[in-house]
């Protein structure tokens, strides 16, 4: 069985990217835009891995794992945050809201693909 997997990025090319790196690897893909449709996403289906951005209007990615953690349904769901973004500070921020992994951008498709594997455990 494939793994459903939300990708939340307010970029179309990074999305994209995303996208056919999952699916050709094998993997079922929904997408959202930013953290709130991200949120609604996941309140509306199951999924087995999440992979967001941080920086996006409407609700960024920090904020929309505050909230996911907070719905019983997706306390284990392991999240992976794909971000410009390394400072350590935000790193330790997204850890404790509940980030099961981090990839810096702009990433390899490979890399990607390695973490997904890594985190889901398949």
């Amino acid at each position: 069985m494939s793994a459903n997997i939300l990708t939340v990025d307010d970029s179309a090319s990074i999305r994209l990217t995303t996208k056919v790196t999952l699916t050709n690897a094998g993997y079922s893909v929904t997408e959202a835009v930013n953290g709130a449709e991200g949120l609604m996403a996941a309140k509306g289906s199951s999924f087995d891995l999440i992979v967001t951005d941080l920086n996006m209007p409407v609700m960024d990615g920090l904020t929309m794992i505050e909230e996911l953690r907070k719905l019983p349904a997706q306390t284990g769901v392991p999240i992976v945050f794909l971000t410009t973004e390394s400072d350590a500070d935000l790193k330790a921020r997204a850890k404790a809201a509940g980030a099961t992994g981090w990839l810096t951008k702009p990433f390899d498709p490979e890399s990607l693909v390695k973490i997904v594997k890594k985190v889901l455990g398949r």
